[in-house]
């Protein structure tokens, strides 16, 4: 899985966000505190806003906050915003893959990589990242120094 930078920054603008909750952060403080490039940054944020996962607040004080709690924004929620699907393959959708021969299970590797990648990117909030609470699950395989290798 390659994560681009757009949704790595769309992520990181979203747990800055999270952090603050129901407070305001300005684009140019939300770039400063993740180090993200700004004119990228307000492309991102507008997308986020279209989206309806930020609502922006105009005036002095403007800037974005969170639209609904960040325990209802999940990691998949931002990055689909941010990419589009989770898993595709040559820009396809797993389920709209047709292989011949000897490939035609590959089909089923596609449909499982996505089942998983959906079974932690659907269950972890961006509230649960801000807070540093991530799920047992995900805590337990990262604390196995093997999957860090």
């Amino acid at each position: 899985m390659k994560v681009s930078a757009r949704t790595d920054y769309a992520l990181r603008a979203m747990i800055e966000l999270a952090a603050v909750e129901g407070q305001v952060l300005s684009g140019p403080e939300i770039a400063e505190r993740q180090q993200i490039p700004r004119q990228f940054l307000d492309a991102i944020l507008g997308d986020l806003r279209r989206s309806g996962l930020i609502a922006s607040q105009r005036g002095v004080n403007g800037g974005f906050r969170l639209a609904r709690p960040g325990t209802e924004i999940m990691i998949a929620d931002v990055m689909r915003v941010a990419d589009g699907p989770l898993a595709t393959v040559r820009g396809e959708r797993p389920q709209h893959l047709a292989y011949d021969g000897a490939a035609v299970p590959l089909q089923q590797v596609w449909i499982t990589v996505r089942a998983h990648l959906r079974e932690v990117l659907d269950h972890v909030s961006i509230a649960d990242v801000a807070r540093d609470d991530l799920p047992t699950s995900i805590s337990t395989v990262a604390s196995d120094p093997e999957t860090w290798t």
